[in-house]
């Protein structure tokens, strides 16, 4: 039975792919888009998510002095109020990653694509070369998760670091290292 399957234009586009189908990566929610300290602290104060994100930026004023400047646009609030408003308006726009399950490092993985190691160039995943099968379980997936969780696994990051931590735990170095250097891939979890 097939499993899930990410394409892309590199091999770390493909597991990009997959991993979203799969998990929801770091992300921004639309509505917050307000640049000016009001705006903010207005959006924050209309949810009870956002008064605690303030508590939990350190804003530490009265009610009153909360209502003087939600009524007030222009009113001068200093700047490390002003930085505090901003810190908890990020903490609330910003909506973490949810961790890459077990069932993803551990399910198995089919690449079709260009494959190379030393002299040997196919394109698997055809008739004449079977995908290339990792199974997945024995790398060390650390890094790949620790980019995940911050936002920051690029298509470039994720490939090298498949090839170092995890192929290379499951089959080994190969002739001359791996190379993933055709322009259309698939991966497949099993």
């Amino acid at each position: 039975m097939a499993g899930p399957t990410g394409h892309g234009g590199s091999l770390g586009a493909a597991l990009n792919d997959l991993l979203r189908t799969q998990v929801t990566p770091r992300h921004r929610l639309s509505s917050y888009t307000a640049q000016h300290w009001h705006a903010q602290l207005s959006q924050l104060t209309a949810t009870h998510r956002g008064y605690q994100a303030l508590e939990e930026a350190g804003l530490d004023v009265t009610v009153r002095t909360l209502l003087n400047w939600l009524s007030e646009p222009e009113y001068n609030v200093r700047r490390a109020y002003r930085d505090l408003i901003r810190t908890a308006y990020e903490n609330v726009a910003l909506v973490s990653a949810e961790p890459i399950p077990d069932r993803f490092t551990h399910s198995g993985f089919e690449i079709s694509g260009w494959v190379t190691t030393g002299r040997d160039r196919r394109r698997r995943g055809t008739r004449a070369a079977a995908p290339l099968r990792i199974d997945g379980s024995a790398g060390d997936w650390s890094e790949i998760e620790g980019l995940w969780m911050v936002g920051e696994l690029t298509d470039d990051d994720f490939e090298d670091h498949f090839i170092d931590d995890v192929i290379v735990q499951d089959i080994g170095e190969g002739t001359d290292g791996w190379t993933f250097d055709g322009g259309s891939y698939s991966v497949e979890s099993r």
